[in-house]
Order: C-alpha cells, then structure tokens, then sequence
C-alpha cells in the first residue's frame, strides 16, 4: 500500500499522479469539515454569521466552500440560502410568540388529585378550588386540556342498580336453582309488567373523570334505583 506523507500541511501519497492526490485531499478534507461539525457544540446561527454565510455565495463561493471554512453543515447552508431567495434577501431567526404557560407543574399535580379524589366535580368546580389553593385563574378549558395530558376524560358513569349483599346472595341461588328449567317448566310462569318510579334523581349530564379503559371500575359507577326498560 502508498504510505502517507505530510509536506507543506498537504497530504501526498507516494506513488499516485496528481489526480489521485487532489481526490484524496479533498476527501481528507471533508472528512476533518465533518469531525469539527459533528464535535462542535450546536447553536443557533447569530445574524452576523448568517449575513457572512450569505455573503460569501453571493461572491460565488459553493455550498461546500463556505461549509467547510466556517465549520457549518451543508445542510444548514443550503436552507438558509433558499431562505434568502424565497423570502426577498430575510434571514432573519423567527422567533416564536405562543403564549406563555398558566400553571406550573405542581399546580397541574393538584388538579390531576382533586379530580381524582372527587371524579364528580367538573371543570368549574376544579378551577375554582385552584384559585382558592393557589390563587392561579384558568378556564375549563386549561382544566379539561391538563386533565386529557393524564388521561382523565369526562364521562358518563356507569349505572348499576344498588344491590346488598344479601341481595346477591338471594340473586345467586335463585339463578343456580332455575339455570336448567325446560321450556315447559317456565310456561308455568305469570310474567307481570312492572311499575317502575324513582327514589333518587338521575340527570344524565353528571359525568366523572376516569382514564380509558376503567369504565367498570367501582369508583367509575354510580348506583341508581331508576334503570331503562319498559313501565
């Protein structure tokens, strides 16, 4: 193999023409271009580094040239060029102007366990209870967005008729006793309409916060004596 030699800060390889040696400068060259870019600590550009960008390929420098004299990728270059054409000769860094956050982290955790603790209050009541803790103002909407960052959604809970334990009991076995009854058997029964009336108010527009995928959950339900069915 050709041995590696240095003269004059270029790099030589004995027993290659010049066309070989002007091939592998060049590639010595953008391999050291990329080491320092890919060492070098990555900021943003300053409006004068981008204005010397600029200028040096207006004078007709490449791409490459000015990439690898100010240790810049290609890339950036190349974007920040066709910037400057498409945008009338602006380079300036936009800036982004969203607005600032409202709460802070704890004050996010507070709400995520109060509307755990009480999964019936809604978004008013728990922006309330906020500004009285913290003193921090925010809408129904800012509590309904934290709360979907956690995954608490409002939902309709789950009704179920309230039974004891002695009802289940009396339920269980009656259901053992007549789980094999024949057809002719049950021809026996009298089934009667009943009336059905309610004990206790059940406003379908209540809702409760609960993850996806607890829907049964006990804590997700909500036990009424009023059920859907014929009366």
């Amino acid at each position: 193999m050709a041995r590696i030699v240095r003269h004059n800060d270029e790099s030589v390889r004995e027993g290659y023409g010049g066309k070989e040696v002007k091939l592998f400068t060049s590639a010595l060259k953008a391999f050291q271009c990329n080491n320092r870019i890919v060492m070098a600590q990555r900021k943003h550009l300053d409006d004068f580094l981008r204005g010397r960008i600029i200028g040096r390929l207006e004078c007709g420098r490449t791409q490459l040239e000015v990439s690898e004299e100010l240790g810049i990728a290609q890339s950036v270059i190349s974007r920040l060029w066709q910037r400057f054409q498409d945008d009338d000769g602006n380079v300036s860094r936009c800036y982004s102007t969203g607005r600032p956050r409202v709460t802070t982290p704890n004050e996010d955790r507070y709400l995520a366990v109060t509307a755990k603790r009480n999964r019936r209050s809604t978004a008013s009541d728990l922006s309330r209870q906020l500004s009285s803790a913290t003193g921090t103002t925010v809408s129904r909407q800012t509590v309904y967005r934290r709360l979907g960052h956690i995954g608490l959604y409002a939902r309709t809970p789950v009704r179920c008729v309230p039974l004891t334990a002695t009802h289940c009991r009396l339920r269980l076995a009656w259901s053992r006793e007549h789980a094999l009854w024949t057809p002719q058997q049950w021809s026996c029964v009298m089934f009667s309409d009943e009336s059905r009336f309610s004990l206790q108010s059940d406003s379908r527009r209540t809702f409760i916060w609960r993850a996806p995928g607890t829907r049964y959950h006990q804590e997700n339900t909500i036990e009424r004596h009023r059920y859907g069915g014929a009366g």
